[in-house]
């Protein structure tokens, strides 16, 4: 007597369909990593093109033989912040020049000398003098440096155009375009970094965090900065968080479609593998 035939409920049972699901899983985890690693060192490449390895600092408005602005600027914010601790409407107007002078004569704006320099206010936009520093392509560290893995900084020398608005309770820089001398900069690094959270750092601060709170608009009017507060006004200028993460939002959808392209191909090689086993037993 022949022996009987393995049936076909019994051939659902076998390993292979796990072992091919496990397999699947696996080359699916190796191809995020993969492709991931290689869009991140892709980019590292594109900045390359429109960075430097060297800053150039920017101008920082002197001090001396400028007293009297520096006492009228200090009057005019601490009215401004006088103003803020009641309820009725006021606003702080800023010219360019006393911008940049807060910025030179006020500890905690100390990260921003040479590196944020107003240039012109222009229309509705700020058009700014930046040197960035940016993390560099990764590498494997020398034998005068610690760990194993670092990265040369790359600076991004370049001209901003930009529109204040309101984020949350800070005030952020919506940008319209990076200017770099010899240079284009992608739109999709713009995207990337717009809006520039350039008061992200001054939430916590116990003097300019709980003054921001309190801001119902930030405009560009006549050449000059103006920060408003308006009582019982909500804020109507306000970026959404679906504008901050539209640029993440996009990247993780890209691979998301990729990542579901490649399971759609694993899974059609595994269902014609099963039936092709199920034939064959």
């Amino acid at each position: 007597m022949s022996p009987p035939t393995p049936s076909l409920s019994a051939n659902s049972r076998s390993p292979f369909a796990g072992c091919l699901i496990l397999i699947a899983a696996m080359a699916v985890m190796v191809f995020l990593l993969v492709f991931s690693t290689w869009g991140l060192f892709r980019q590292y490449n594109e900045i390359v093109k429109f960075t430097a390895s060297t800053p150039v600092p920017v101008a920082v408005s002197p001090l001396e033989a400028h007293e009297p602005e520096i006492n009228l600027l200090a009057e005019k914010l601490e009215a401004f912040r006088q103003d803020l601790a009641g309820d009725h409407a006021t606003q702080l107007t800023l010219s360019a020049a006393e911008l940049n002078l807060a910025i030179a004569a006020y500890q905690p704006f100390t990260d921003l000398r040479q590196t944020f320099h107003v240039l012109a206010i222009e229309g509705d936009t700020l058009k700014i003098a930046i040197s960035f520093r940016l993390n560099g392509k990764p590498r494997l560290t020398r034998a005068d440096e610690s760990g194993w893995m670092t990265s040369d900084p790359r600076y991004l020398n370049a001209t901003l155009r930009a529109k204040p608005q309101l984020l949350g309770k800070e005030v952020v820089l919506q940008l319209t375009a990076i200017e770099v001398p010899g240079a284009t900069v992608p739109v999709e690094f713009m995207e990337q970094m717009s809006p520039y959270r350039i008061t992200e750092c001054y939430l916590t601060h116990p003097l300019i965090g709980p003054l921001m709170a309190k801001l119902t608009a930030v405009t560009v009017t006549d050449g000059a900065l103006v920060l408003k507060r308006t009582p019982g006004q909500v804020p109507g200028d306000r970026i959404s968080a679906d504008q901050v993460d539209f640029a993440s939002a996009r990247l993780f959808k890209l691979l998301g479609v990729i990542a579901s392209l490649f399971l759609l191909g694993v899974g059609i090689l595994i269902f014609v593998g099963l039936r092709a086993k199920a034939r064959n037993s």
